[in-house]
């Protein structure tokens, strides 16, 4: 009589505000669905695992959750995991959906949708935005060992040269790496108008706390994984003051359905939502419509009614491809 829907991110490690946040905000859809009667008159069970943000622990999670009935995903939150768990999840042949992955590579099976934009985008996107901004010489420092930053600085550099913009240093790194000093003092000696972040909020705290300490000073740029960036500095964000980053969701948006979200969320756990928490609630009432539209808990009939589907999301009104 239940349907189980399973969660998978990074509850503890460096990305933990990202997994935090979506547990929280699948939470609250689970219980907004279950208070108005469910899905088709049945209750929902949220099971929710850490993978601290790697894949072999993500490929764990996922084992356990489906010894303990999981019928569908709503996972994993960051890029990694997400394809790892991808293999695993065609073969099962369940409904997957990412919150957050924004790898292309996490909606790689016909199984598999995301809630949030993609890579690719973000980096042509914010390629964009910065020429518009008349900014034509910029550095970039990225993460070399994960698909997502890469895949945003691959996209961004293509569009931003297209544009006839120039990338004057590209410095990369290695995820747990904590000094950045070696990259910010080359950037320093280069022509660099702006420094454009495709990273995660744990490395952009090191990074603006370290340029101070070199001397540099240039506007910043970033993508999606900045948020959190205000609570890793703990409110203190005089060195990143100004700086611009993507993001699907803003909780200060004058939208209806946005502010009931918020303090629902806020009355619930205690803090503002960011864009992990809505992707989540959005994620979940995804799944609710497909099952829904599908008329049961039949694999292929609820993979199927993703492309039939629109929802008034949080974060947008939302119709899906077989793409993902």
């Amino acid at each position: 009589e239940e349907i189980v829907i399973g969660g998978i991110g990074p509850l503890t490690g460096g990305a933990a505000s990202y997994g935090i946040s979506v547990k929280q905000g699948g939470q609250l859809a689970v219980d907004e669905i279950n208070a108005a009667g469910g899905i088709n008159g049945k209750q929902i069970k949220y099971l929710f695992e850490d993978d601290e943000s790697d894949a072999e622990k993500a490929l764990s999670a996922y084992s356990k959750l489906m010894d303990e009935g999981m019928q569908v995903l709503m996972g994993t939150v960051t890029s990694d995991p997400c394809i790892a768990v991808t293999d695993e999840s065609s073969k099962d042949g369940i409904l997957q959906i990412t919150p957050s992955g924004s790898a292309e590579a996490c909606a790689q099976y016909d199984n598999c949708f995301r809630i949030c934009f993609t890579d690719p985008l973000q980096g042509r996107s914010m390629a964009n935005y910065m020429y518009e901004e008349d900014v034509r010489k910029v550095a970039v420092i990225y993460d070399v060992s994960s698909d997502y930053s890469s895949g945003i600085y691959e996209a961004f550099v293509d569009e931003f040269e297209a544009l006839g913009g120039t990338v004057v240093a590209a410095e990369s790194f290695t995820s747990g790496d904590v000094d950045f000093k070696t990259q910010l003092t080359k950037i320093k000696a280069t022509d660099a108008e702006a420094l454009f972040l495709p990273i995660y909020y744990t490395e952009v705290a090191y990074i603006s706390n370290q340029a101070v300490n070199v001397g540099l000073k240039l506007p910043y740029y970033g993508c999606d994984g900045w948020d959190g960036v205000i609570a890793q500095l703990e409110g203190d964000t005089t060195n990143i003051e100004g700086a611009v980053y993507l993001t699907p969701f803003v909780a200060n948006s004058e939208d209806e359905a946005v502010q009931k979200f918020v303090a629902d969320y806020k009355a619930k756990f205690g803090a503002d939502p960011d864009q992990f928490a809505a992707d989540a609630y959005d994620a979940i009432y995804t799944i609710k419509a497909a099952i829904e539209k599908a008329g049961s808990m039949d694999n292929d009939a609820i993979i199927a009614a993703m492309t039939e589907i629109t929802v008034p999301g949080i974060t947008g009104e939302m119709t899906f491809t077989k793409e993902g």
